[in-house]
């Protein structure tokens, strides 16, 4: 087992590692925002949220990255990156399901809360930090960390679209050099599951401090 190849496969790890962080920041942000449109008294802006959710869970995740990636070159920008496109896409498919898990961990707070919190005269802005956000994150980190770890595996379609350099596609190349596929990705499935199980021992770990239960 060469050195180079470890190296090669750590370095895919890094590049799994690095799309998955991004794809966790820029989704959880548009997420929170689809999530609190698909919330919002305005109908207009709940119906927006909802196509805008059916859109990008109707389309696979391999053809949205495709167009990620070849997309802005009809408009005469070849200038995207494997990493930008994948990130965009990962981004987009990632707010879509986030924001429907956090919109149905938002409702289901019970409603005399938002009652008693809109009788204590607090802006829908306060009612919503100070009451309900709380509440709804004991419910939602289950889930979350469950779509997180999905994302984590769902990276390597970068590397079938866009050629993106991750775990799995440096895997491929070093069994197209070695052909022992069994040892080089069974070393690939050893670091996915060393990243992935953390972020459920966390989950449990933080299920447990919330008291997510009896809550």
């Amino acid at each position: 087992m060469s050195t180079t190849f470890i190296l090669s496969l750590l370095e895919g790890l890094w590049g799994t590692v690095v799309l998955s962080l991004l794809t966790f920041l820029f989704g959880g942000i548009l997420g929170f925002l689809i999530a609190i449109a698909r919330i919002s008294p305005s109908r207009a802006v709940s119906k927006s949220a909802a196509v805008y959710i059916e859109v990008m869970q109707g389309l696979p995740l391999l053809v949205l990255m495709g167009l990620c990636f070849y997309g802005p070159g009809i408009f005469g920008y070849n200038a995207v990156t494997p990493l930008q496109a994948a990130t965009f896409a990962l981004t987009l498919y990632a707010s879509a399901y986030l924001g429907e898990i956090w919109r149905g961990c938002l409702q289901s707070v019970a409603k005399p809360q938002w009652e008693a919190a809109e009788c204590l005269g607090l802006t829908r802005w306060q009612r919503m930090r100070t009451v309900i956000l709380p509440q709804a994150l004991r419910i939602a980190t289950p889930p979350t960390v469950g779509f997180m770890v999905q994302i984590v595996k769902n990276t390597s379609i970068a590397s079938l679209v866009v050629g993106y350099a991750e775990l799995s596609y440096n895997a491929k190349i070093i069994n197209n050099s070695t052909f022992q596929p069994f040892l080089y990705f069974g070393i690939a499935a050893l670091m996915y599951f060393a990243v992935c199980y953390p972020l459920s021992v966390q989950s449990r770990a933080l299920e447990r401090k919330l008291n997510v239960a009896n809550r």
